[in-house]
């Protein structure tokens, strides 16, 4: 039987703060991982490890917002 998953899942508020131009392309890369599409968005995201490890990898790139 499998278990059900919370249905109150935590999650992390993240917003772009800066450009990746002139960065390097893994740093791009992470950015369009997360979700990003413009600028200044703001994204809601699931407080995970794996999420947590993209953002620190670009921190210096965006705001968490928790």
């Amino acid at each position: 039987m499998k278990e059900k998953r919370p249905l109150t899942e935590k999650t992390i508020t993240v917003r772009w703060k800066r450009s990746v131009i002139g960065r390097p392309q893994d740093q791009r890369k992470t950015i369009q991982g997360l979700g990003f599409r413009r600028l200044h968005q703001t994204l809601v995201l699931p407080d995970r490890p794996a999420i947590r490890g993209m953002i620190q990898h670009v921190i210096h790139l965006v705001e968490v917002m928790e």
